[in-house]
């Protein structure tokens, strides 16, 4: 029982010094492609709609006769 208590003890303390692995991000991951994949969509789709956007106020400035 000793024996047991001192091996839990002795892992406790290896646990609390193991020096952490910095986390990788998702772009340096096997994923990386996806993602900016992704972030080139979404910078296009708000580049959509924002000139949806001119081309209504636009349309909504001729239509008051100005």
């Amino acid at each position: 029982m000793r024996f047991l208590l001192l091996l839990i003890i002795v892992l406790l303390a290896v646990m609390a010094w193991w020096p952490e692995q910095p986390v990788p991000t998702a772009e340096e991951s096997f994923i990386g492609p996806q993602i900016q994949s992704l972030n080139k969509a979404r910078d296009f789709e708000q580049e959509y709609l924002d000139k949806l956007d001119q081309q209504k106020e636009q349309m909504e400035k001729q239509a008051d006769g100005g």
